[in-house]
């Protein structure tokens, strides 16, 4: 076996935990390229619910969707992922992050800690047993250190009766390189 980059390995952990005909969420849209990864993963029966909260990133994902002629398994809304409870209301298979700004785009438009740690809650929620929820951090921004912080305080307390909580991530790598926290539903989540 080979390492895997942390993309690759957040794909890993999502094609793992996702069955045709699930539910499952991409918190930051951004270029679309996660969402279409979900898209083909749920099939016909399936459904992706798509955040993001910038107009150029849901436009984006929308047309790398109808690309591929996988339009009608995603719902792209231009909003929040802290309003994730307010759009899906069905038992989620998994949910993916990508923390920090959308590339190619404005720099001072970045994924917040109160908004992410708020998805996070509701996701956990919502999520089945067994489920994941895989958050890509990107911290070698303004603002990004402080993100990454916040999460991995979150997430570092949350009981591992309920939640097991895993870190990937390469250490003598250089220039801030992102890496993979991912979130695994044990038990029910209490309320």
């Amino acid at each position: 076996m080979k390492l895997q980059r942390v993309l690759q390995y957040a794909q890993r952990l999502l094609k793992d935990s996702i069955a045709e005909g699930d539910t499952v969420v991409d918190a930051t849209a951004g270029n679309g390229h996660d969402t279409l990864f979900l898209a083909q993963l749920v099939g016909d029966k399936g459904q992706v619910y798509a955040f993001d909260v910038q107009k150029e990133a849901v436009d984006a994902t929308l047309h790398r969707l109808l690309d591929h002629g996988l339009e009608h398994r995603a719902l792209v809304l231009n909003k929040g992922h802290e309003e994730v409870s307010n759009f899906v209301h069905k038992p989620v298979a998994a949910a993916i992050f990508n923390l920090g700004y959308l590339p190619g785009s404005n720099h001072d438009i970045i994924t917040q800690p109160t908004t992410t740690i708020q998805a996070i809650e509701d996701l956990l929620k919502l999520l089945k047993v067994g489920g994941l929820i895989v958050l890509v951090i990107y911290h070698g921004h303004p603002g990004g250190k402080e993100e990454r912080d916040s999460v991995i305080d979150y997430v570092s307390k949350l009981p591992q009766k309920y939640v097991h909580v895993l870190k990937y991530e390469f250490l003598n790598q250089q220039n801030d390189p992102p890496f993979v926290i991912a979130l695994e539903k044990m038990k029910e989540y209490p309320i």
